[in-house]
Formats: structure tokens, sequence, C-alpha cells
């Protein structure tokens, strides 16, 4: 079985549960974070506790479960003094997932290979260093080695993760899409100072119509918003539903990022995350899951939501 399985749930109309954090669960399960790659070298001494995580959201009821490979492409890893071990970091954070899967023993499992435009951050906060923004040179060879990395080490598709700058998209799309894998698209939004809904990033109002217009140039599989507030995402469905035809998927992320930690202070209740995932498939959304700070419990409060087709 494969993503092919997946396509014909999804056309039939039913609902597929991804799994939650992965980079900040191992966090809050006492793994260590990089200041420079954040949750990117920890695949590499932390496999175990890897691979717990994903049996955990597998036994929760995902039924997609991600790589930790959001912030491991050498954008990440080569400041941060990784570079060499770029193979073999990304190597061990696919290996977790498969062993997990394999474990699980269920056939219909999808393993997501994560690829963010991330790059580096200013110390102590969330906010990209605008100072070491990468050129696009460099961007099509980060994006485009982790990707095929992802595609030959067996993933089944490429996530896209925390599209929100317009001038990294490009590349990072025409990447995935060269894989010949799958490829879902998860922008980021933040509801500006009078409400509308903008681009996550934090230094310029960007209309987030704008950044869900690459669609019209890239064709993906599956589309929608993550790593957002839960309670932007039912405005941003709205904006990406009027250019986007195919499968809706929403993942919020809860608490907040002070660089190299995760927050967890203030994450919502399993409970509430249902009920705003009701309302987003009530919505049209297909795919619904958690991001950063949302763990295995958050997902066994989805696993009921999820529509069986025949």
């Amino acid at each position: 079985m494969g993503y092919a399985d997946t396509e014909r749930h999804l056309k039939a109309g039913g609902i597929v549960i991804l799994d939650g954090g992965t980079g900040t669960e191992l966090e809050r399960r006492g793994v260590a974070m990089d200041p420079g790659a954040w949750c990117g070298p920890a695949s590499l001494q932390n496999t175990d506790a890897l691979e717990g995580i994903h049996r955990d959201y597998l036994a929760a009821g995902a039924d997609v479960i991600t790589t930790n490979t959001y912030a491991s492409s050498r954008l990440r890893l080569e400041p941060a003094g990784f570079g060499d071990q770029f193979a073999e970091i990304n190597r061990a954070a696919v290996s977790a997932a498969q062993r997990a899967m394999q474990a699980s023993g269920r056939p219909d499992v999808l393993i997501a290979g994560s690829l963010s435009h991330s790059a580096a951050v200013v110390d102590g906060t969330s906010d990209p260093d605008q100072t070491l923004a990468p050129t696009p040179g460099a961007m099509a060879d980060a994006f485009g080695e982790l990707a095929n990395l992802l595609r030959d080490a067996g993933c089944d598709l490429i996530i896209l993760e925390m599209m929100f700058y317009p001038e990294r998209m490009g590349p990072a799309f025409a990447a995935a899409k060269a894989t010949g894998l799958p490829v879902w698209a998860g922008f980021s939004a933040r509801r500006g100072s009078n409400g509308q809904i903008l681009s996550f990033a934090p230094e310029r109002d960007i209309p987030f119509s704008e950044i869900v217009a690459v669609l019209k140039d890239h064709e993906v599989a599956a589309a929608g918003i993550m790593h957002s507030p839960a309670d932007v995402i039912g405005d941003a469905l709205d904006i990406l539903g009027g250019i986007f035809s195919g499968p809706l998927m929403a993942y919020p992320d809860s608490g907040y990022f002070k660089s190299p930690s995760w927050q967890f202070e203030e994450v919502m209740p399993p409970h509430e995350l249902h009920r705003f995932a009701s309302s987003w498939i009530n919505q049209g959304v297909q795919i619904v899951g958690g991001c950063c700070g949302l763990s295995p419990e958050h997902i066994a409060a989805l696993a009921p939501l999820k529509r069986v087709t025949n």
C-alpha cells in the first residue's frame, strides 16, 4: 500500500489524521535543542526518543507521520557547525519514522518528509535573521539536496512546512516537485493589527492572498494552513479555498518559540483542538493534525474525527 490508497480515500471524502509536533515533542521529553539549528541535529543522537514519538503518534491514531527534518537543510545545519553531518542527520530522522511505521503493523501509514524554507533566526527570538537571508542559488541547492534525500531514503510524500516568504517559496516548491513525489503545501499565517490575515512573516505585512497565490504556478496534491494560531486558521482557509480546489489540511501550533526553545505554558488542551478541527472539517478540511507544542494526546483527541470511506 502507498500514497495511492490515501489519494483514493481523500477523493472519496475521507478524513486523514496527521501527527503532531516532532521537534517540540523531543524537547518536551527532555532532548536539548541546538541554539543555531534547533531540533535538526537532535535526530542523530536521539533516534530512540524520536522513534518513540512516532510510535506514540501512530498509537494515538495518526495516519501520517512527519520526519524531524524541518530544521535540517544546510541552511540551518551549516551555520550551526553540522554541515558535514547533513546526510547522517537526515537519514537518521527518516529511519526513525520508518522503524516506527514498521513496528505499528499498519501498511496504510505514510511518511511525510518535512521540508521548510527555514534559515537562521535571531538569537533569543523566533524572527528570521535577515542579515543571513539565503540567496536564491543557496536555497535551490539546499532544498534540492534535502528533497532528494527524503525521496531516496523512502518518504512517501514531501510536506512543505511554514511557507510564508514569497521569495523563498519558489525554490522550495520546485525542489519538492522535482522529486516526483506527491507534495502537500503548508502555509503559515498570522492576524494583523486590523484583523487582516497576513503571511506569518514577522517583520513585514504580506497579505496572505499573495502567499497562497504561488499555487497558481505550482501543482500540489494538498494544501493547507499549519504552524498558525488556531483562531486564525478558519479565516486563512477561506482565502486558500478561493484559489485551491484540492484536499485541504489544517494543523495549528500552540505555545510560542523563543530560540532555542519552545514555550509550553499556553498550549491548548486536546478537547479544544478537537473543537477547532471539527469546525475546519465543516469548512472542507480533510487532513487534520497538530504542529509545534501539540502532542500525541492532542492527536488522540482528533482520531474520532476520522471518516471511513469505501
